[in-house]
């Protein structure tokens, strides 16, 4: 990588490093980073015009140890008079945040929309980031690699930028190390960064949190992502073929919304995602049969992840193509009906409570023996149980603040936290875009470097059925009790 110096008005920046294998754009944002400089207000002089923001270097000519000329102004900061209001200009980055409402937006790094969306998602989990400032700056456990470990320090580092920026943060460090680790990230085309599947980035980024954040030492090796966003499934799978039958159990990330012609809204398409068909070996007849497989859930998480599934392989044009159907979603979600029996029991009792909580704020009386019966029941059943790690989300929660699962129930009802959109008709193309509900209840549209503010009637309105922006991914939060 070649090493360049910049002049820009008085100001000399010596030994600035141009990444050639990425566009020039990436190192326009290198510069707003040293100079306040936003990339479409930059003017550099390279081969007698200017440097445009998808050049290729290679044509360019830039050579070790060259002095290059910019132009522009940085962003203005406004200084209050001695005496008098204080402008939000002059309040230090971390004042400025707050007043603003929500954290910072991310730049595009050459189609970088799939990755900026799912950190924004994710970065809106507070117990996600209280388990990434606790992972150590140095050193890494032996059974870690060191791609994993260095990209879970990126994760934390881009998370503790974008809390302390208003302005656009380039996640320059975060993309390199996320290429390293998953290199399909880092597929080019004619030269240019390909588009990706944001659900692909948001599951290899989970994959490798849930690594790095397991507790070493402890005997079961606690799993703070698990306990976040495990969703537990008991499964039976049943040929009725030959009759046999088989259960079995598994651990997911996130639900699947299969769309076809009967779905028209997410609760029926979780319905069809819990069933499926699969053709294996069968001992008893000697040779494969269908199966048919029948999930439920056992085991819930605080965050509640859904798939829409949209794309889908097109033989005749060799490409992902998209399910454009409209598929409604509520911005309150109860899956109890989606449960296992045993699991069922189990909510019986905060669901209880919650009623009882939500009828006294509408001036309703409740059952006092009923509630009381209902309360001894839940210790018997120790509420959540610890089949899906309840003990790692206490873990990964009470130290930093958050009510940890020995302190609250679920209840088998969430409610919409994040939304990750795609534009376009195909997976590999198209635009990407997060949509996040902020502590105050507002919604912000983080469409790359730009944050907008949403109404939240207008966030159940990407249900699709167009060319506009469609759900891909949902994020709901488990509304609880107190125990």
């Amino acid at each position: 990588m070649p090493t360049v110096s910049v002049k820009w008005q008085k100001e000399l920046f010596p030994a600035v490093e141009i990444d050639t294998s990425q566009p020039p754009y990436v190192f326009k944002c290198q510069l707003y980073d040293l100079t306040g400089v936003p990339p479409e207000r930059q003017k550099i002089m390279v081969k007698g015009g200017l440097l445009k923001d998808d050049a290729d270097w290679s044509t360019l000519g830039v050579k070790e140890g060259q002095k290059l000329m910019m132009m522009g102004t940085a962003d203005e900061i406004v200084k209050a008079p001695e005496k008098g209001p204080v402008f939000m200009e002059d309040l230090p980055e971390e004042e400025q945040v707050v007043a603003v409402g929500h954290s910072a937006g991310l730049f595009n790094l050459g189609n970088t929309c799939y990755m900026n969306s799912t950190v924004q998602c994710l970065h809106s989990v507070p117990e996600l980031k209280s388990a990434l400032i606790k992972y150590p700056h140095s050193g890494r456990s032996n059974d870690l690699d060191q791609s994993s470990h260095l990209l879970t320090v990126a994760t934390r580092d881009l998370f503790n930028e974008l809390d302390k920026n208003v302005k656009p943060v380039a996640p320059m460090q975060f993309w390199m190390v996320l290429r390293k680790k998953y290199p399909q990230f880092g597929q080019l085309h004619n030269g240019v960064f390909m588009q990706q599947d944001a659900e692909e980035c948001w599951t290899q980024l989970l994959y490798t949190l849930s690594q790095s954040l397991k507790s070493p030492g402890s005997s079961e090796n606690l799993d703070t992502v698990k306990a976040l966003f495990g969703v537990e499934l008991m499964s039976r799978v049943h040929c009725q073929e030959s009759g046999e039958e088989s259960s079995e159990t598994e651990s997911v990330y996130s639900l699947k919304c299969h769309i076809s012609q009967e779905v028209n809204h997410l609760h029926e398409g979780l319905k069809h995602g819990l069933k499926s068909e699969l053709e294996k070996a069968s001992p008893s007849l000697g040779r494969s049969a269908i199966y048919l497989k029948e999930s439920r859930i056992n085991g819930l998480p605080r965050y509640l992840t859904i798939q829409f599934v949209r794309f889908f392989w097109k033989r005749e044009s060799n490409q992902k193509a998209k399910i454009l159907r409209k598929v409604d979603y509520p911005l309150e979600l109860d899956i109890y009906d989606l449960c296992s029996d045993d699991l069922r029991k189990k909510l019986e009792a905060p669901r209880q409570i919650l009623r009882d909580e939500e009828g006294k704020k509408l001036g309703l009386k409740t059952n006092e023996k009923g509630s009381g019966l209902k309360d001894k029941d839940v210790k018997m059943s120790d509420a959540e149980g610890s089949s899906n790690g309840s003990e790692e989300s206490s873990m990964a929660s009470s130290q930093e603040g958050f009510p940890s699962d020995k302190e609250t129930q679920l209840t088998g009802i969430y409610d919409l936290v994040a939304v990750l959109t795609h534009k376009g008709r195909s997976a590999d193309s198209g635009h990407y875009v997060g949509w996040v509900k902020q502590e105050s209840g507002k919604w912000i549209e983080y469409d790359d470097d730009n944050p907008i503010p949403q109404r939240e009637e207008d966030i159940t309105k990407l249900s699709g059925g167009g060319d506009w922006h469609m759900a891909y991914i949902c994020m709901y939060k488990a509304r609880t009790v107190p125990k």
